[in-house]
């Protein structure tokens, strides 16, 4: 018999095989089948087993629950716990978000100027976002492919795209070929964001690689709004311009 079981709590490569080995060892398993991407498990067995032997095999980050049932107790005060330390998690975007734009404001608090201020901001998220990234430049690309059309397809892309934030930041913070800098911002957020946005729209439980591996982020609506920010920026730079 087979039955197909939604998985949440995977983010990577490594959890997909993590989840397949856990559940390939319970007696009278004879496959499994892990959909990272869809977030769910297929399970062939021999003969039936309750749903609560699986989800005691897998680590505590795994929820596992049968597929259009209602979710377990235990599975819905995790929904529950998850929702109350979504803001919590997502301190570190915040703080850090906060501190790029006091930074940006205090460099031109005596000669203000709005395009200075919204190319030193641009040049700063990139630098630190990139840095961030850079910490796991081998778990990043896996991370990131998740959601990014791009990199899904060319995962040479999720490969040098920390790399492409560096130089993004350089060339705003220098003022080198602002132009070109900003067309790029607007092809690679573009793309990512058309990504971000399905992601939320399908609403999979999926961690957010802006930050790369290091800080564990979930995918929320914050995501989408720092994107646009950097979207709307490089359009009202690029009016500015021509």
């Amino acid at each position: 018999m087979k039955h197909t079981y939604n998985l949440q709590g995977m983010t990577c490569g490594n959890c997909k095989a993590s989840v397949e080995k856990s559940l390939s060892e319970i007696n009278n398993v004879t496959d499994v089948i892990v959909n990272l991407e869809k977030g769910e498990a297929e399970i062939m067995m021999s003969s039936h087993i309750d749903t609560n032997v699986f989800q005691k095999a897998l680590p505590e980050k795994y929820i596992l629950t049968e597929k259009n049932v209602f979710a377990s107790a235990e599975a819905l005060s995790y929904e529950i716990e998850k929702e109350k330390s979504k803001l919590q998690q997502l301190k570190p975007l915040l703080l850090i978000i906060f501190y790029i734009v006091s930074t940006s404001i205090l460099l031109h608090y005596k000669n203000w100027s709005w395009v200075s201020f919204m190319l030193d901001f641009m040049g700063l998220f990139y630098i630190v976002f990139s840095f961030f990234k850079m910490l796991d430049l081998k778990g990043f690309p896996e991370s990131f492919r998740m959601y990014d059309p791009l990199a899904k397809k060319v995962p040479v892309y999720g490969k040098v795209y920390p790399f492409i934030e560096t130089v993004l930041g350089l060339m705003f913070l220098m003022r080198f070929e602002v132009s070109i800098a900003l067309i790029v911002t607007l092809i690679v957020l573009g793309i990512t964001t058309v990504g971000v946005t399905k992601t939320l729209l399908d609403k999979k439980s999926i961690k957010c690689a802006c930050l790369g591996t290091a800080l564990k982020l979930p995918m929320t609506e914050a995501t989408f709004i720092e994107n646009a920010i950097m979207i709307v920026m490089a359009v009202l730079m690029l009016l500015n311009i021509f």
